[in-house]
């Protein structure tokens, strides 16, 4: 979205802020500016000049040497800083000076064009000029054309003002204020239809600046009406896909080309002038957000409207000379006897606005977004109406745009307003009634607004307030959404607005408490099992609890119990029965990005059917109405060990070994209870099929096995693709937390100091 600087002047009298704090305001706002272009600093070199005298070029038949008045006082405006010493403009400028020049349209002496002199880059050429010799004659500027004042598209000539129109040497901008603007090119998110539109972004500012915002009155040349009957009849047959729909008269115009302050100011927000007629409907969707269109009305069969969804098979050739190939998902405007536009999207071809049109019917609508979105879609088809109607136009104010245009056209094209405005209303969105509490407002930004400025703030940006208390305990208010935001519905909409316009950087930066890595949800010896493995040296993985059944066979662990009906893939699509599938996961993806030497822990539970465990003499299958038996939840906690020992012990470097998998297992186990914990080797079973047959051992407190240790099975590693090795330890915390406890029994510290011997022995190489 293309923005004029200007047009929101024009808009708020009270503006005093530059351009370029405007432009930080609005990305504060939330409407980001992406780039911003300064048009009036690129004309400030450019001046009027008089034709002193032409001369055909002896070089060059196309070319002739136009002798041009600029005046000294013209020295500031054609200096070029950057010119060295003793270049043409530097310093001095003289009062006379020779363009050459191939326009055909120069005029005769004492006529006045446009100049840019050596120094200037003006918005449609691209580089900045210098003395260039053309034949053999050297051209110190240029005379410039709207095109290459970044004015319009094209041009077929020169720019050409009446003799005597201003004094020689007057800067273009001074002359023409209009053509002073920066735009500013902002990022709106499709939540925000009301900022496609110069009003909609003005009252954003005004709220912002405690400013008032001037809308244009639209009754102030409009003439009124020369009948109350209707000259055209308007059939709403669809309501639900047609919520608005206003139509109006206007003859006796001219159609013409519009004014240059319009056709400048169009150009640069993106828009292609027409004419007058159609200028003025995009003038009306730039100023207002409002999709308008015009019909010829001596093309509109029957002085007749009706909106219907297009018949299977029916076409209509649009605006763009393109054949569109209908569906009864589309919406049409039509006349008695056939389509004439394609609703929301682009008007037909048969009633296009031409040269000979005298009268025009008006057209100001609100179409539902969806329809609109599919129909585009479907036909590829995107205009700037389109692009509007899919986010939802402000329904309520379709009779202001069209009164509006209604005004426009009276001044600008001689028209005159023939009837009121006709209307046929279906379906519109229900503007909600929020409530706003005081309490709720500062709990959810976390600082003090007041009430009043709270509201305040709501008003200014389109909301009504139904119902106000204000206390100094708190307060409440009622206010009605707006038709222009229907992105606003609830009390949190609300809030957002309030911490939009007052800004977020008011809300205090606090740091907050760090939370505990593990919820409180989670068990007693759950989190006791991460504070002990993070004092091991150990790195928490954080793994999902939904794994592939491939996996669980890869690792001969018990069939998964728990199949989710509606998986989001066949990665995630059980619960798992071991903990090994995550942290074998987040070992291989560390090797794949380089990352040899790993110490990983993982807590969580694995779900098992009733029988595959033997944990206590009551345990018996838990059952529920709906789903019958239930499987048996495990807290586990599970580390896997790879790689070199670099970074944890550095004074006995190599590999993980088993060695350090029986030291962890059992630190682990006695650091968790404060009791002596023992290691057997168990060797090879069903227990240990995902373990090296040579290498598994078990882990016993009070004689009872608590957990298993040992590297991986090589079949293991190659299913999974790990290259090396890798150590895995699963410690059963439910059995842990039965012969365990979780406080540390207190020891005196010793009285006297702790005596150290180091033995140095002697013995035979045998």
């Amino acid at each position: 979205m293309l923005v004029s600087y200007r047009w929101l002047t024009e808009l708020l009298p009270a503006l005093r802020h530059s351009a370029f704090e405007v432009a930080e305001a609005l990305t504060g706002l939330g409407l980001a500016v992406d780039g911003v272009m300064d048009h009036e600093s690129a004309l400030r070199p450019v001046v009027i000049a008089t034709v002193k005298s032409i001369e055909p070029h002896p070089a060059r038949d196309s070319l002739r040497l136009v002798t041009i008045e600029t005046r000294s006082g013209s020295a500031e405006a054609l200096s070029a800083p950057s010119m060295p010493p003793g270049s043409t403009f530097a310093g001095h400028v003289p009062p006379e000076l020779t363009v050459v020049c191939g326009a055909k349209n120069v005029p005769e002496p004492g006529g006045q064009v446009v100049f840019a002199g050596v120094g200037a880059k003006l918005p449609g050429v691209g580089f900045e000029l210098t003395p260039k010799k053309i034949g053999g004659i050297e051209s110190c500027g240029m005379l410039c054309s709207e095109s290459e004042l970044g004015l319009a598209s094209e041009s077929d000539g020169i720019t050409v003002l009446a003799q005597g129109s201003f004094e020689s040497g007057t800067r273009f901008i001074d002359a023409f204020p209009e053509s002073r603007d920066i735009i500013f090119e902002l990022d709106v998110t499709p939540n925000r239809p009301d900022a496609l539109g110069h009003i909609g972004v003005a009252r954003e500012l005004a709220a912002l600046y405690e400013i008032e915002l001037v809308l244009p009155k639209s009754s102030e040349l409009a003439q009124e009406p020369k009948s109350t009957a209707p000259v055209i009849a308007v059939q709403n047959n669809d309501e639900e896909r047609c919520g608005r729909y206003a139509a109006s008269l206007v003859s006796s115009l001219t159609v013409a080309t519009s004014p240059a302050m319009i056709r400048w100011r169009l150009h640069r927000l993106g828009i292609r002038p027409v004419n007058n007629v159609v200028d003025i409907t995009n003038w009306i969707l730039l100023e207002c957000g409002q999709p308008m269109h015009a019909f010829d009305q001596q093309k509109l069969r029957g002085n007749q409207i009706v909106i219907r969804r297009a018949k299977a098979g029916e076409k209509l050739i649009t605006l763009d000379q393109v054949e569109r190939h209908l569906t009864s998902d589309d919406l049409l405007i039509c006349d008695a006897e056939g389509p004439t536009a394609l609703a929301g999207i682009m008007g037909g071809a048969d009633s296009e606005i031409s040269a000979t049109t005298t009268s025009v019917v008006l057209e100001s609508a609100y179409f539902e977004p969806r329809g609109v979105r599919r129909s585009a879609r479907r036909l590829g088809m995107h205009s700037d109406s389109s692009h509007r109607f899919e986010r939802g136009v402000d329904f309520g104010g379709n009779l202001h745009a069209l009164e509006r245009a209604r005004c426009l056209l009276a001044e600008l094209a001689g028209g005159v307003v023939v009837d009121k405005a006709v209307t046929a209303n279906g379906a519109v969105p229900e503007i909600p009634a929020i409530q706003l509490r005081s309490e709720r407002l500062n709990g959810l930004l976390g600082t003090y607004v007041p009430l009043k400025q709270a509201t305040n703030i709501l008003t200014a940006l389109g909301f009504a307030i139904e119902y106000l208390a204000d206390t100094e305990s708190g307060g409440i208010a009622s206010l009605r959404g707006a038709s222009h935001r229907p992105d606003v519905s609830i009390e949190e909409d609300l809030i957002e607005e309030v911490a939009r316009v007052r800004g977020l950087d008011a809300i205090p930066t606090e740091l907050p408490a760090i939370p505990p890595q593990r919820p409180r949800s989670a068990g007693l010896w759950e989190r006791k099992a991460a504070e002990v493995a993070v004092g091991l040296g150990l790195s928490e993985a954080l793994t999902y609890a939904f794994v592939a059944p491939e996996d669980l066979r890869r690792l001969s662990a018990p069939e998964a119990v728990v199949i989710l009906q509606h998986p989001l893939s066949e990665e995630r699509s059980v619960l798992r029965t071991t903990i090994a599938p995550g942290l074998i996961e987040a070992l291989a993806r560390a090797r794949r990005r380089g990352e040899r030497g790993l110490r990983l822990f993982a807590v969580g539970s694995i779900f098992l059917p009733v029988y595959t465990h033997e944990i206590t003499s009551d345990a018996r299958p838990r059952e529920d109405a709906d789903r019958g038996v239930l499987p048996y939840e495990r807290p586990i906690f599970g580390a896997l060990l790879a790689g070199p020992r670099a970074g944890h012990l550095e004074l006995n470097p190599g590999d993980h070994d088993i060695y350090d998998a029986k030291a962890v297992a059992i630190e682990f186990v006695e650091r968790s209870t404060g009791r002596k914990a023992e290691v057997k080797w168990i060797g090879a079973s069903e227990r240990t099929a995902h373990l090296h047959p040579r290498g598994a051992a078990g882990v016993y407190l009070e004689g009872k096995e608590v957990g298993l240790f040992g590297p991986l099975h090589p079949d293991v590693v190659e299913a999974f693709d790990l290259d090396d090795g890798a150590l895995l330890i699963e410690i059963d915390l439910s059995l842990v937390a039965q012969e365990g406890h979780l406080t540390p029994k207190y020891q005196r510290i010793p009285k006297l100091p702790a005596v150290q011997r180091d033995l140095s022995l002697v013995v035979s190489d045998a």
